[in-house]
């Protein structure tokens, strides 16, 4: 595999992204803070604090995730019908945000479980029609710098709010319903620039409305380019199992409990320092190259994983996997963005969100079914076949897409 040439990412290009993209950057930076502050004290407070059971917390999660993967189907379906994308990503951010001062005051397991449901809810609205007004307002030449300008902000955010729950933490001797109030008010700032700062584009005169998005003739219409394109990010996303195993590894490895979470620090640290990178790169006609080094990056990180013991392994693993994901996460959505019909964005990114949420399902039980039968050598090597079956998968998608175009 050929190493991508370096991109060119001048002040120049960086000036050049629209003044929303930087917005909806910021909006993702401010929310991701605010979530991640509760969602890394949530699973301990509901139970030494509330007294809920594993099984509890597990459901609470699973709902949680599941409801937003479909949410995101049918607000990206609904922005294509209302041929408007702010709206809707308006009330998914208000909803996660009304819900923050729930988590310190709740009362009972129940209020709980109905602000994280909630608070997923608003996930799975804002999903598609941000990625899909991302993609409106971006000019083409600069789209996989916006993807990639958004998807690292927001890993900012994923980094920032468990550490500033630490400091807080630390802080407050341990007070869990303090750090939930702090929470509270990035959320709202995340709203307020979304509301002030985001346009609305006007639908062009040359795009059709839509009547029925989710209709198997306007499903069809997405065309063959996009179908392939979400064949290969589900054939990805198979190998691509959750970042637990990650956590259950560094544990394995000797890490500390009272440390774990500096692991997803450590794999954020390097996937919001790749994202806007391989962004700008897949913009000078390297699309498909940029996203086949990430897989080939994912393939490194699950041999790393299962070959080399100790910390150094596991730190050296955690890197990879933070860059393949700034090489693949916002290349797909580009990829996305430059075979769906305008007219049809918000379904063409609500369908391959529900894909991958599907996939990633499938992917984290074989892989729990591997670890209880084989260890982690089984799971991670299971993870690097699955990989390169993802790689080979390109082959036929290059050849779909006319390389000449896109490659």
């Amino acid at each position: 595999m050929t190493t991508p040439p370096a991109p060119k990412m001048d002040i120049a290009t960086l000036r050049r992204l629209p003044r929303g993209i930087w917005a909806l950057g910021f909006v993702s930076l401010w929310m991701d803070i605010s979530s991640e502050m509760i969602h890394a004290l949530l699973p301990v407070y509901l139970v030494t604090v509330m007294g809920a059971s594993m099984v509890t917390v597990g459901f609470i999660e699973g709902l949680a995730e599941a409801t937003a993967a479909i949410m995101k189907v049918f607000s990206g379906a609904l922005s294509d019908w209302l041929g408007k994308r702010k709206v809707l990503a308006i009330v998914g951010y208000g909803l996660a945000a009304v819900t923050k001062p729930v988590f310190p005051l709740a009362p009972t397991i129940g209020w709980l479980i109905g602000a994280r449901f909630i608070d997923r809810v608003g996930k799975g609205i804002r999903g598609a029609p941000r990625d899909a007004l991302i993609a409106d307002i971006s000019p083409a030449s600069l789209r996989g710098a916006s993807f990639g300008l958004r998807q690292s902000l927001d890993t900012v955010g994923a980094f920032l709010g468990p550490l500033v729950a630490i400091f807080l933490m630390w802080l407050t001797a341990d007070n869990i319903p303090v750090v939930f109030w702090f929470a509270v008010l990035p959320a709202f700032v995340s709203v307020f620039l979304l509301w002030t700062f985001v346009p609305e584009p006007d639908r062009p005169k040359d795009v059709p409305k839509v009547k029925s998005p989710l209709s198997f003739r306007e499903l069809k219409h997405l065309g063959h380019k996009f179908w392939w394109v979400v064949a290969v990010a589900a054939a990805f996303t198979l190998a691509r199992f959750s970042e637990a195993f990650l956590i259950l590894k560094a544990h394995a490895e000797g890490v500390p409990t009272g440390l774990l979470p500096i692991a997803l620090v450590v794999m954020n640290i390097f996937y919001a320092l790749s994202a806007y990178p391989a962004g700008v790169l897949s913009d000078n006609g390297t699309r498909l190259r940029v996203l086949a080094f990430g897989i080939t990056l994912l393939i490194a990180a699950d041999l790393i994983f299962a070959q080399v013991p100790g910390i150094l392994g596991v730190l050296i693993g955690l890197a990879l996997w933070g860059v393949q994901m700034g090489f693949t996460q916002g290349v797909f959505s580009s990829l996305v963005a430059d075979t769906a019909p305008a007219e049809l964005r918000g379904t063409a990114f609500g369908m391959l969100n529900l894909v991958s949420g599907v996939m990633i399902l499938l992917a984290s039980v074989i892989a729990g079914l591997l670890w209880d039968s084989l260890g982690p050598y089984g799971t991670f090597m299971a993870g690097a076949l699955l990989a390169m079956l993802a790689l080979l998968s390109m082959i036929p998608l290059r050849r779909v897409l006319h390389h000449d175009e896109f490659d």
